[in-house]
């Protein structure tokens, strides 16, 4: 049963990177590829998960700046980079110099807070007491402020450079990325400093329960409160753990629904101190996919669908999913491969 009007109007995929612990080259390789694949499929959008200690993609700077060299029209995301390991200046570095190699196509996805397995991390990447390091919001605004191209000092200082006398700022100045920066949202708090700060929003299958138990209700409140506080000019990417059974051959399917069997429990209540709450996997055919994500409250208030590919699956699998998503799916949401082709977000 459909509710209100849908109309997605972008639609990109989310993609672990995963690798065998003793071969990392073959699973960034054939991620690479994917990418590639997606670009070739329509997809408006490839985003690429960071994650530390795991064998996955553990700098999606580096990863990206490949990615830039593969393709040529598919935006580039991160999704996302916990700042609270980064320098904001040398950060915001990099990945000007990966807008510029991808002539303008990246997007920044970022999350703050403490940062996940800080206890075993912030010892070798920080010097001094950690515990008492700034891994508050205010990192971000100073890396946002690092993109925006301002001169550094007055108009009197310069630097002594190869090519001359220069006034400093840094470099690469990337027309526009700070514009293209995205808060990885899940409590009423975050997504408010993501709306009042100027950021576009970013909302998975995973969020905060704040006084109820239901992950939808929790989310459209998110929403609400995020497009009130950007007085409704952000862009927001929805996403869903999204697979399709339609191609693929009976013991994929059976792969595919024990996976999601053997996560529906984590779905029931909230899950820990946060109140964690997970929207259940969607898994099925075309058909039965779209009757639930018509269900879904969330999708009526936004126009960009992020795909979010599952950790366990194999490159081969994630191929037929993103095949199917993209030619069975999204025509069926209002999406068009033709539609704002060759457009960038300013």
């Amino acid at each position: 049963m459909r509710g209100q009007p849908v109309s997605i109007r972008h639609i990109g995929f989310l993609t672990p990177g995963n690798y065998p612990d003793d071969d990392p080259l073959s699973g960034l390789e054939k991620t690479l590829q994917l990418l590639a694949y997606g670009e070739q499929l329509g997809f408006d959008s490839a985003w690429a998960r960071q994650r530390h200690l795991e064998p996955g993609i553990s700098s999606a700077t580096a990863f990206l700046a490949a990615a830039t060299q593969r393709t040529t029209r598919i935006e580039l995301g991160t999704a996302v980079i916990p700042i609270g390991y980064e320098s904001p200046y040398r950060l915001a570095e990099d990945l000007s110099t990966v807008d510029v190699l991808s002539r303008g196509r990246l997007n920044i996805g970022l999350s703050a807070g403490r940062p996940l397995h800080a206890d075993l991390i912030a010892p070798l990447a920080f010097d001094g007491d950690w515990e008492t390091y700034d891994f508050s919001h205010d990192r971000v605004l100073r890396f946002a402020d690092n993109l925006r191209g301002r001169y550094l000092g007055d108009e009197s200082t310069f630097i002594k450079t190869p090519f001359g006398p220069q006034r400093p700022r840094l470099q690469p100045y990337a027309k526009g990325l700070v514009n293209r920066i995205w808060y990885g949202g899940g409590s009423l708090r975050s997504v408010r400093w993501a709306g009042e700060n100027g950021f576009n929003l970013l909302i998975g299958n995973v969020t905060t329960g704040e006084q109820t138990e239901d992950f939808f209700v929790a989310q459209l409140r998110q929403l609400e409160t995020y497009q009130v506080a950007r007085s409704g000019n952000g862009r927001v990417a929805f996403g869903r753990v999204i697979v399709p059974i339609d191609s693929a051959d009976p013991p994929t399917r059976r792969r595919y629904f024990d996976y999601a069997a053997g996560r529906d429990e984590r779905t029931l209540a909230p899950q820990g101190e946060r109140r964690t709450l997970f929207a259940r996997d969607i898994v099925g055919t075309s058909d039965e996919i779209l009757e639930r994500l018509f269900a879904d409250p969330i999708l009526p208030h936004v126009s960009e669908l992020r795909l979010e590919l599952p950790y366990e699956f194999e490159d081969e699998e994630y191929r037929q999913i993103i095949h199917d998503v993209i030619t069975l799916i999204a025509p069926e949401l209002g999406w068009s491969r033709e539609a704002d082709k060759g457009k960038r977000p300013a």
